[in-house]
Parts: C-alpha cells; structure tokens; sequence
C-alpha cells in the first residue's frame, strides 16, 4: 500500500500534464478520488488509432487472465475432492478388513492390510535411514513436494532416455497409499501434491515416516516393514542385519522387479545401491558398506500374517453378522475396523476340548463332529466359538447353522413355565405308561419308576412325566416363554414338544438357557462390540439392554433344580470345583448329544453328533465332561460365585397364566406292582404297594373265577419266592382238575401246574406292552393327531 499511493500520485500528474481532455481532473484529488478515477486514466492511455484486438498485450493480457481463472477453477475442484484434514491421521487403507479379539488382536485381515502396526522408536534407525536414502534423501529439508528432486529425475531420465527415477517424496507416496491410486495421470499427480502439502502442515516429519514404513507395499502380501522382514526373513524387524534392511528399503519402488525371492540378482543389485547411497549421505562408514555389500542375504520366506486366521468359525460368523449393523456401501467401501468379544484364551481352550473330543470318543462313539459356544449372559457376549472339529475341511458352522433336535434340554423350558406359572417342584406325577392323542413317550431305559416330583423327573429326565407338565403348563405358555428367554426358532404346538422334537441350533439354545443364570434377565447374543471406518470413526456401537422374560423366583427354582442335575443326575460328568447348573440332551437313537451349563458368570453349550443325522453309541454324558474340559480351563482365574438361594415355596403367586390342554383321548395305565417293584428295586428306589384299583380287579377276578384261584396270600409282597401277579393268580388246587371256561378280556399268559416259576430276565427283549398287542399294530407310537417330526423323539431323549 505505500508504494501504490506514490504511484497513484505520479501517474495522475503525468496524465494531468499530458492528457488535455476536459472530463479528467487532477487538481487537488484526494486519495479517494484518484482511486475511483483510475480506470478513466488508464482508458484515456490507450491509443484509439486502431481497435484494441491489433494490439499484442492485449492478447497477453486476455491469456494470462483466463490461464489464472482456469488454474483458479482447476485448483479449487482438486481442493474440494480432497479428504477431510481429520482423514490424514488414518492408518487404515480402502478396501480393508480388520476383525480383532476382545484383547485388541488382530484375528483377521482381508485386503491389503498392515498385519503388525510399529512405533517409529521400534523400528532400527539404520533401517529407517535405508528407506530416506532409497527414497527420498531430501525428506527433511522440503515440506511435502521436493522441486529439485523433480528436476534432477527429469534430467536423468532424458539422459538415460528411461524412466527409471522419480521425484515423489515419502509424503507424496503416503498420500497416495492412503488416498489416491496407481493411475498416472496429471490431475492424479495435481492431488497428489495438495494432499502432500496438507500432510506436511498437519503431521511432523516422524509422524509420517511412521505411517510411511508402516503401510508401504514391499512384494509378497507384505504391507510395512515389519510384515516384509516376516515375509523375507521370518524375524521381527529389530533382529534385521543391515544388508536385510537394505534389501527391504530397495524394494520400495518396484516390489515385483526387486523381490529377492522373484529376481535375486536385481534385488542384490538395488541393495548395494541403498548401501551405498547410505554411504553418500554419511550414515554408514565405507568400512560397514563394503561388509554389508559382501554378506549374502539369507532368505527364509514365510507366509504373510494377515493370511493367517484365528478363531475361523467365529471371523465368519462375524462377516455374516455385519450387514445387521451396517449398509452394505459402507462394508463395499472397506476400511473397517471390527472390535468384537472374543476371548483369545478362551477359544483356545475351546478349540482343545473340541478336539479332544472328538480324537478320543468319536471313533468308538460313532460321531464325527462337535462345537462349543460360551456366552457371558451378564451382557450377551460371545466369548468362544468353535463350529466343527476343522475349518479347513469344512467351513459349516455347527454353532449357528445346524438345526438340530435339542432332545431332553428343552425341558428346562417346559419346567420353568410350569414353575413360573405357580407349579410346586414337589408337585407328584406317576411315571407310567400314557398315550395321549396316538402319542406315546417312552423313557430312555423303557422302564417307569412310579410316583415322583416334578423335580425328580427333571433329574432323572423322566419323558413322561415332562409331557403330563407340558399338558398342564399348556403349549402357548411354553412356546412364548422358550422364545422370550432366547429360542429363535420356529416351536410347534406338539406333545413331544416337551422331548425337544423341534430343531433349534446351538447358539440360541444356549443364549436362552443364560437367561436362568441372570435371574431371568435375557440380553441378545452378540459378538460385535463397535464399527470402526477407515478414520477411526466408530459407525456402530453395541448398546443391549436387558429385558427380564422370567421371575427371579422361578429362575432362582429352576437353577436349584438344575444344579441337582449335575450334582445327582445325568450331568455329574460336568461338575466343577463350584456350584454348576446344567442339562443334558439326547435324541432319538442318540443322534445329537448335548450338554447346556452355566455358572452366574459363564453359560456354556456343547454338541456332539454327525452332519448326516446317523446315529450315535455315545451318552450326553460325553457332552457333559467336554464342557468340563474347557470350563476347568476358562474360569480357573474367575472367583466364585454362588447361586441365588431356593425361594419359599409356600404362597407363590405364578408369574403367567398356565393354559392346560384337554385332550381328547388319553390312555393311561398301570404297571403290575410286582413289576414296578423289580424296577424300583434295580434303580434303588423304595417299592410301593399295590394300588387300590389293582386291588379291586383281582377281588373281583376271583369271585368270577372260584374254582380256578388259590386263597390270596396277604402277605405275597413279603414273599421273595412268590412271583404271581395279584391280578394274574390262576393256578388251581391240585385236587381239582382245571375246568373249561371263557377267555377272560384280558389277555393272561397262564402258567402250567406242574412246570416250575422261574425269575423273569433282568434285561427283558420286549416290555409288557409289547407282549399284550402286535408289534405291526398301526397305533403304536404314532398320533393321527399331532405327529411327531421324523424320527420322533418318543424316548430316547435321557436328559
């Protein structure tokens, strides 16, 4: 502005003095004034002897003003498609995915992802002054674009007439790794320096040598150095030897030409050059560079990291999991960071016990297959998953997409219904042959044990015991129960609903059974903690809130009668040094074998059985002891904690309303008391006196029958030696010959009088029932009604 007013003031007085038009005055003109009037001085400067375009400035002057428009224009558009400033701290390229543990280690990477992210004070300094000598010797003294290096690349290539040197600095080339692509284009190269000059002013010099050697491609699949001295050497990079480090620096700007194990004699070649630019710029001593020149490289390749995948069930389940959370633009995009719930030591155990498993039962158990999930009811975390035995043979996950019978650990839901609708668990049923609509449930040792409580059945996993529940809890109750704790699968209205003959998989089975553990609180299952982009921005949160689906009381009786399952019952393969609660499963013919147990902090699953369906010679017992492997292992460290205690049964008020069914035809009989004896006898139970029905029945047997019984012995129960059924006493007196007489109904196997009694088998071939109808007989374990799904689950299912 000071030399523009002594201008102004110089060419309005010569103007003045020169120019005799009128309409131009200049005496005493003001600052001001000589502003405003100075487009008239200049037009009254220009000569009107010929028209203005006959002039040569004033084509200079038209190029020069639209070329300064253009570039005006052309700058501001590259301006505005560049990245936000806050995108220029990312360390993450497009086209990426990373998926890490609940620790923060990478489980695995897609795309070309750094595997191992270094500080600049772990990498070698020689290392780091191999790459500034390969790459850019002048990165310390320009700021973003390095002019002298253009024109000295320029010149040597005219001279060699090749393109064999560049003039990007190290920023340019992050800003390219991060941002731009290959192409080679002039609007490329233009964005290239802006973001260069951008870089500059928002990171030092260290900071972005750090992303520089952390994210440069070096051949092979490796991306950073620590990756590429993995990848050449299967070291770390401080164990490097210079002439290693040479090597690696000299691939920078052509890895497939310079590659020591694609083409080892130009690869030696670009090492001796680093070597001895290092010497050039005063870094190493000629001494060290001829050494190094003279050492040969010892390559020992590895595969990349990032190729390697742990926990490869669960990784997959999370890539199926990420459209739910996500638009699918986004998961295209690339550049995520996944920050899920697992527990890497966790799913080691996991992985062990699955193994195991399967190495030392399966053979001689007849099953090919297992998986395992753990959960963290507390807060629906998924903290171990292991789908199968091997990933790399199989990819089905066994854990979320096998539909499978749950057998007896579904009757964990019938029961806590029936509990939660105001049932006592010393509530009796008589365990009997029933059929109920053409449904017959058979227990798994075909045998019946008379009257038990609610809570022993469940222990002893009685079949029929837990239709006659599911009968008076009602299937509506039940059904929305099972999917309220957690069940997800489609539930039909059956009675050998109460068997588990709908298929459910894995995860949600045990996801629902979580729900006892939280005192009836259910959370969804999840295994995604947060969404990161490419910025470092978190696009997704988890944010579960816990719902409670089932009174504490009832979850509280429940868990009391589920931790006698393993302390008494068919789960005791899973006990642990603190107090567990569990179920176990079997289905028809043993094709699936379940274990489902959990502690207040950990509810575990197990499934053993074949992909085929075929049946197994296994127990759920074997289920049980893989879930104590790898729970032994999982909560070694976790303090103890007890269960909540058994609520007061006197006065509970259910929390829904039972619905009880009425069927329409109902069979239900009873087994000779002498016959229930010898069972209760073989299973320890005490024996029960014969029924007054029974009694009845024989009364009037033999008041039709005079001739053909014996006086009744009143104290046959107490006879070891009398093996003569009550209702069944024909044998006649040895003075009186046996009389012809009518068939009775009743079908009676009679027995001759002089062939002596002998003691029934203790492993009958064929039951009572079998004996008195024909095997062929259409009714026999099939409902015209309700059927079952194939194959029915009428026993089988031992809990």
């Amino acid at each position: 502005m000071s030399k523009l007013i002594p201008w102004l003031k110089d060419r309005t007085n010569k103007i003045s003095d020169s120019a005799p038009r009128e309409e131009v005055r200049t005496e005493k003109l003001t600052l001001v004034e000589r502003i405003k009037n100075l487009p008239k001085l200049v037009y009254a400067k220009i000569p009107k002897d010929k028209p203005l375009y006959r002039y040569y400035w004033f084509w200079l002057i038209l190029v020069a003003t639209g070329g300064t428009v253009a570039w005006t224009v052309f700058w501001l558009a590259i301006e505005r498609s560049l990245p936000e400033a806050t995108e220029l701290y990312t360390f993450v390229r497009d086209d990426t995915l990373t998926i890490k543990a609940g620790d923060g280690g990478i489980l695995q990477q897609r795309g070309p992802a750094t595997r191992e992210q270094l500080k600049l004070s772990q990498i070698p300094k020689p290392l780091i002054q191999a790459f500034i000598a390969s790459e850019d010797r002048r990165f310390y003294n320009h700021h973003g674009v390095d002019y002298q290096g253009i024109v000295r690349a320029f010149v040597n290539n005219m001279r060699s007439r090749n393109l064999g040197e560049g003039g990007s600095t190290i920023t340019q080339q992050l800003a390219r790794i991060l941002f731009l692509n290959q192409e080679r284009t002039l609007v490329r190269k233009f964005r290239e320096i802006s973001l260069s000059q951008k870089i500059e002013q928002k990171l030092t010099k260290e900071e972005i040598l750090e992303r520089y050697l952390n994210l440069v491609y070096l051949g092979s699949g490796a991306y950073g150095v620590a990756d590429a001295s993995w990848v050449y050497f299967s070291k770390p990079a401080n164990k490097l030897t210079l002439a290693e480090m040479a090597t690696i620096a000299g691939l920078a700007p052509a890895p497939s030409l310079y590659s020591p194990v694609v083409n080892p004699t130009a690869a030696r070649r670009r090492r001796d050059l680093v070597l001895q630019r290092m010497q050039e710029d005063g870094v190493i001593t000629p001494q060290i560079a001829k050494t190094a020149t003279s050492t040969p490289t010892a390559l020992k390749p590895s595969l990349p990291k990032r190729l390697q995948v742990e926990a490869p069930y669960f990784t997959t389940y999370i890539q199926q999991e990420l459209p739910k959370y996500i638009s699918p633009e986004l998961i295209e995009a690339g550049g995520l960071t996944v920050e899920t719930t697992l527990n890497p030591q966790w799913q080691k155990a996991a992985e062990t016990a699955v193994k195991n498993t399967v190495a030392q039962n399966g053979r001689w158990q007849h099953f090919e297959e297992a998986s395992l999930v753990s959960i963290d009811p507390r807060n629906g975390e998924i903290k171990a998953m292991v789908g199968g035995k091997d990933f790399k043979v199989n990819q089905f996950n066994r854990v979320t997409q096998a539909q499978r019978q749950p057998g007896s650990t579904f009757k964990g839901f019938v029961y806590a219904a029936a509990i939660a609708s105001g049932m006592s668990p010393y509530k009796s049923y008589i365990d009997a042959p029933y059929i109920v609509e053409g449904y017959e449930p058979l227990n798994y040792d075909r045998s019946y044990r008379g009257w038990m409580t609610a809570s022993s059945a469940l222990i002893s996993s009685i079949n029929t015991i837990a239709v006659k529940v599911l009968i008076d809890v009602g299937f509506e109750p039940t059904i929305k129960l099972a999917h309220s704790m957690g069940i997800k699968s489609e539930l039909k209205p059956t009675y050998s609903l109460a068997l588990g003959s709908n298929e459910v998989n894995l995860l949600e089975l045990t996801s629902a059974y979580g729900t006892l553990a939280t005192q009836g609180k259910h959370i969804e299952t999840h295994g995604i903690r947060r969404i990161l982009n490419r910025s470092g921005e978190v696009i997704y949160s988890s944010k579960y809130q816990s719902k409670q689906v089932l009174d504490p009381g009832s979850a509280a009786i429940m868990t009391w009668m589920l931790k006698s399952v393993v302390q008494s019952g068919t789960g005791r393969a899973a006990q642990l040094h603190r107090p567990v609660a569990g179920k176990t499963g079997t289905s028809d013919e043993a094709r699936d074998l379940w274990f489902i147990g959990y502690i207040p902090q950990v509810v575990t699953g197990v499934w053993l059985g074949n992909d085929n369906n075929s049946p197994t010679w296994g127990s759920s017992s074997t289920a049980a002891y893989t879930w104590h492997q790898f729970m032994a292992q999982a909560v070694e460290k976790m303090p103890i904690v007890a269960f909540p205690s058994r609520p007061k049964l006197e006065g509970r008020k259910g929390s829904i309303k039972a619905q009880k069914l009425k069927p329409k035809r109902v069979i239900s009989r009873r087994i000779r008391s002498k016959r229930l004896n010898e069972n209760r006898e073989q299973n320890n139970l005490q024996a029960i006196p014969e029924s007054n029905r029974q009694r009845r029945r024989n009364r009037r047997y033999e008041k039709q029958n005079p001739e053909t019984t014996v006086p009744r012995n009143r104290n046959y129960r107490s006879d070891p030696t009398n093996n003569a059924s009550p209702r069944r006493l024909r044998k006649p007196p040895e003075s009186t010959p046996p009389k012809e007489r009518s068939q009775p109904k009743v079908r009676i196997r009679s027995i001759p009088q002089n062939t002596p009694t002998k003691t029934p088998p203790q492993t009958p071939t064929r039951s009572w029932r079998e004996r008195l109808r024909p095997v062929e007989s259409p009714r026999y374990n099939k409902s015209p009604v309700a059927p079952a799904p194939n194959p029915t689950p009428g026993f089988g299912s031992d809990g």
